[in-house]
């Protein structure tokens, strides 16, 4: 079992189900599936508690009855939420508007500013990983460099992610920078960068190293909800490091949770991945 840290989110998602794919200015019927537990701090973390792994997150929510609700379904699900921060905002539901082919669109609003104090000791955790776009990411990476293994997702803008393995898809990717993959990467992440991983869904997933790149392919299955596929592909990348497995072998496991993830009417992984797991 490894101490897994994660900055991540915690959103309470609404999902809606469109009967068509939506189009600007066209007209959608909807069914309103109620909420969810979701944000990438779930679905990335519950893979790794099923997997039998300590996972403490740190996010914000408010003092309000929708956070109440998170709090205590993260908890149920194993989640530690001993670290998290309230604050005096209300905690919104995050909008998941489904189409039938599986493809979401995601409607939320400004989230207040969240700023992380000192960091901690890192050297108590095996991994720390990084999907915030919180004040003080940076610093905290940067002290953990040393102490313990630090993944990170590239941010929506240029924000500084020093990290040793430095995750992203191929869509948030284009025409982020007219670098090579790996140059670019390494102003993002900075030398102690070791992987830059860019996964492209159906055709799998690359890692680009100082040395040149190799791809892994994607599971075949049947996509239901791609929501969170990205997140669960990090979770199992990151069960495979702890576990000490080589990167192809923790790309292999990352393509395989996102495949359980797409194949499940949710966010948060489902019960194929925790019987996989079992």
């Amino acid at each position: 079992m490894a101490n897994i840290m994660l900055i991540a989110n915690l959103n309470c998602d609404r999902v809606v189900q469109l009967d068509k794919p939506l189009t600007t200015g066209g007209r959608h019927h909807y069914k309103d599936c109620g909420r969810r537990l979701g944000g990438g701090g779930a679905n990335t973390g519950l893979g790794l508690v099923w997997a039998g792994h300590n996972v403490s997150l740190v996010s914000q929510v408010g003092c309000d009855k929708t956070a109440d609700w998170l709090l205590a379904e993260a908890g149920l699900h194993g989640l530690n939420c001993g670290l998290l921060h309230r604050n005096d905002v209300a905690t919104p539901e995050l909008l998941l508007i489904m189409t039938p082919d599986g493809e979401r669109t995601i409607i939320r609003p400004e989230r207040p500013k969240f700023v992380l104090g000192t960091p901690p000791d890192f050297s108590r955790w095996d991994a720390l990983y990084i999907n915030s776009s919180a004040e003080g990411c940076a610093e905290w990476a940067k002290e953990a460099l040393e102490k313990t293994l630090v993944i990170a997702q590239l941010a929506k803008d240029e924000r500084k992610r020093p990290c040793h393995v430095l995750i992203t898809s191929k869509s948030d990717l284009e025409g982020r920078s007219e670098l090579e993959a790996w140059d670019y990467a390494l102003t993002i992440a900075g030398d102690a960068l070791q992987y830059f991983i860019v996964t492209d869904g159906a055709d799998g997933a690359v890692a680009y190293t100082a040395d040149g790149c190799f791809s892994i392919p994607a599971v075949n299955c049947k996509v239901v909800d791609t929501t969170g596929a990205g997140d669960a592909f990090a979770s199992g990348l990151i069960n495979g490091l702890v576990n000490q497995l080589p990167i192809e072998d923790a790309m292999e496991e990352g393509a395989k949770w996102a495949s359980f993830a797409v194949a499940t009417q949710s966010s948060i992984p489902g019960d194929a991945l925790k019987q996989y797991l079992s």
